[in-house]
């Protein structure tokens, strides 16, 4: 069974906003794959929450996953 079939058994969700929701529960489930210490992740949040590039980088994770949601949505189109 794949990492994160339990916590994300699909990409596909009823409207945008679900989908931007579930990009952003990817970009955290990401990070504390890569980062498997939560003390580690804990002790770094104030480095990135200080800084707007690191920030900014975030948000572009979070958009690369939604790009990703969307498309699996076929944008939300019939």
């Amino acid at each position: 069974m794949p990492l994160f079939d339990d916590v994300i058994p699909t990409l596909i969700t009823d409207t945008p906003a679900q989908g931007r929701e579930l990009a952003i529960m990817l970009a955290r489930k990401t990070i504390a794959s890569i980062q498997t210490d939560a003390d580690t992740r804990a002790g770094l949040r104030y480095d990135y929450a200080t800084d707007t590039a690191k920030l900014m980088q975030a948000g572009q994770i979070v958009a690369i996953e939604f790009q990703t949601i969307a498309a699996a949505n076929n944008y939300w189109r019939d």
